[in-house]
């Protein structure tokens, strides 16, 4: 069976908005577990999360506080369904950043970021795939707001990015 995953990144609650949007909490019910590249804001919403997805993978941002920092990773990793995934806030620009990335994670097959509020999705010459789904609460200069699905399956892997 294959795992699938919601990607979050960027909820800056409450400051950008009051609560996830119901898409965004409709998929955590339907998926397996959640990944967040951080900047949460609020320890509730890591608590939302722990209290509804049997798996969360998250990192602290730049605008997470002490209590987040404490409780969360700048980085994270694991292993899923044969798929070795990397989660950190922030890669910096745009320009170089899969050559950085693969050398910062030469071990993953997945980086999952955030920070920019940008979706991306591109491939490293090494193979790393690196991922950011943008934001659910703060679309900045982008057309909506966004969330990602991940579907990990023996080694594979597949992504959507979903409007909210």
């Amino acid at each position: 069976m294959p795992t699938r995953l919601t990607v979050l990144a960027d909820t800056h609650l409450p400051k950008r908005a009051k609560a996830l949007p119901a898409p965004v909490l409709a998929a955590l019910a339907a998926t397996d577990g959640v990944v967040h590249a951080g900047d949460w804001v609020d320890e509730a919403t890591l608590d939302l999360l722990l209290a509804r997805s049997p798996l969360v993978i998250g990192v602290a941002g730049n605008n997470d506080g002490p209590g987040l920092h404490a409780r969360l990773p700048e980085v994270a990793t694991a292993s899923i369904d044969g798929v070795r995934v990397a989660v950190v806030h922030e890669t910096g620009a745009a320009t170089g950043r899969e050559s950085r990335a693969a050398a910062a994670f030469p071990d993953a097959d997945v980086l999952v970021f955030g920070h920019s509020h940008i979706p991306w999705d591109s491939v490293a010459a090494t193979g790393l795939r690196l991922l950011n789904p943008g934001s659910p609460t703060d679309r900045r200069r982008q057309p909506r707001c966004t969330y990602g699905l991940l579907t990990l399956d023996a080694g594979a892997v597949g992504w959507e990015l979903l409007a909210v």
